[in-house]
């Protein structure tokens, strides 16, 4: 009896052992390839290849995250909206949107009104961080009320 204890024991501590099968966002494009495309365009848009299209191409990334949620929980991964959402409310990122963007990103919004619809989707974006992740609230809060001010 004492051996088969020990071997139920042991075969559930082995179980339990091992990598995940999923991941639990998506991040964008194909994790396996090494690099997924909110890492690779997050390099272009802030690294040392800074250009309006690649701020363009960012925000494409953002778009098709939040539109296309997957990985296990089925939802944008953490601080993604308020990334996001805070770049959309910034004023010079509607500018270089309208200047830069191509067709095909231009598409992915289906408006040419970005001075309006930036902001105030930026909005939404920054309450909708705080909706999936309650602990985000005292960091976007502040956000909110520097921007709903304006």
């Amino acid at each position: 009896m004492r051996k088969i204890l020990i071997l139920s024991i042991a075969a559930l501590l082995l179980c339990s052992c091992g990598p995940s099968v999923g991941v639990l966002y998506y991040w964008g494009g194909d994790a396996s390839k090494g690099v997924t495309r909110y890492e690779d365009r997050f390099y272009e848009a802030y690294g040392k290849s800074q250009s309006p299209e690649s701020l363009c191409a960012m925000l494409c990334v953002y778009e098709d995250m939040l539109q296309n949620p997957g990985g296990e929980r089925g939802v944008v991964p953490p601080g993604i909206c308020a990334e996001y959402g805070y770049l959309l409310l910034k004023p010079e990122t509607a500018a270089a949107f309208a200047e830069s963007a191509s067709d095909r990103e231009r598409r992915i919004y289906g408006r040419s009104d970005y001075s309006t619809y930036f902001p105030e989707y930026g909005l939404k974006l920054l309450q909708k961080e705080m909706e999936l992740y309650p602990e985000s609230r005292k960091f976007v809060e502040p956000l909110l009320k520097k921007f709903a001010g304006k």
